[in-house]
């Protein structure tokens, strides 16, 4: 059996009277992108501080490529790479320069970090741009180049936490993808989000953190599946149709339905057998309610769902799910 990347057992952090970990268990496979999400103050960061050895534990046991935090930390350190919230890069140097300086605290010789920083600058796009100061870069080129100085150590992990926040849809999109690369060509990947529709596109493993505890993991829709059943959908022609369509539905589901008055959408987790029944009995509760539906469909839950039915607290940004069905 491979290494575990991460093995976490028992973790509790306590901030004053305050348990940021109350005894999180966590595992990360070599190979794969792992996402933890959990609303604000779950204890994301707080993990991911403690894997990066920056704070001490209070309790519980922590390895990372099968060396202990708490005893090995410097070891620890070799082995992993950090990109946090904000781009920590030095705004009066040059992309190359910042990525040398980088390489040389890792105690590489001149020449080894000159290569290492070319093959970073190659990787993620930055060869036209090397020599220009960062204070001149787009903040996805400096999320960029924040990434690529967390790699020139050769990590076995690299934690991100939430690395996109603050970009461009564009720039959220060219950061995904270099993402891809470098799990392509082998560094583990952790990752901490509050954007739903991220750890979608990222993560073949989810892990739901609330109140310092991991309350539900595995690869996406394994996670959509124990919530059980589709999601009717229906978006109102009128706002204030909203009210009227939420009592129809109130009847078909397994919990009160969900109204966005934003985009006039009622959503209820059907508990027909079929999506093709579900569908046809919100058909005829809309129109047996008198509202006039501009679209109805049923569609699978979505990660926002998920997460809700198992925090049932704040949830994280998210995309919107599209639902499939009848317009009108």
């Amino acid at each position: 059996m491979a290494e575990l990347t991460i093995e976490a057992c028992g973790l509790v952090k306590r901030f004053g009277g305050k348990a940021a970990l109350a005894g999180l268990d966590l595992t990360v496979e070599p190979g794969r992108v792992v996402a933890v999400l959990g609303p604000n103050g779950a204890g994301k960061t707080t993990f991911v501080r403690a894997v990066a050895t920056l704070l001490r534990l209070d309790g519980g046991v922590l390895r990372v490529a099968g060396l202990d935090v708490r005893r090995r930390p410097e070891a620890v350190r070799r082995a992993i790479g950090l990109a946090g919230q904000f781009a920590s890069v030095e705004p009066a140097m040059t992309g190359r320069e910042n990525l040398e300086m980088v390489a040389r605290l890792y105690g590489q010789r001149a020449r080894t970090a000159r290569a290492g920083a070319a093959d970073v600058l190659e990787r993620f796009g930055l060869t036209a741009d090397a020599d220009r100061l960062a204070r001149t870069y787009s903040g996805g080129m400096r999320r960029k180049l924040d990434l690529g100085a967390s790699l020139v150590s050769r990590p076995r992990l690299l934690l991100l936490d939430e690395p996109t926040t603050g970009l461009d849809p564009r720039s959220r999109v060219e950061l995904w993808d270099a993402i891809d690369g470098l799990v392509d060509q082998g560094t583990d990947v952790l990752l901490t989000t509050q954007y739903l529709d991220e750890a979608e596109r990222l993560a073949g493993h989810v892990v739901i953190v609330d109140r310092g505890r991991a309350v539900a993991s595995g690869p996406p829709a394994e996670l959509k599946r124990r919530v059980g059943g589709s999601v009717l959908e229906v978006r109102a022609r009128d706002r204030a149709d909203l009210a009227r369509i939420a009592s129809a539905l109130a009847g078909l589901g397994h919990a009160e339905p969900r109204v966005d008055e934003a985009t006039r959408r009622v959503s209820v987790g059907t508990v027909e057998e079929t999506a093709a029944r579900g569908l046809a009995a919100g058909l005829r509760a809309v129109e047996d309610a008198g509202a006039e539906p501009l679209e109805i469909g049923v569609r699978q839950p979505t990660l926002e769902e998920v997460f809700l039915a198992l925090t049932g607290g704040e949830t994280p940004v998210t995309a919107a799910g599209a639902s499939t069905g009848v317009t009108r």
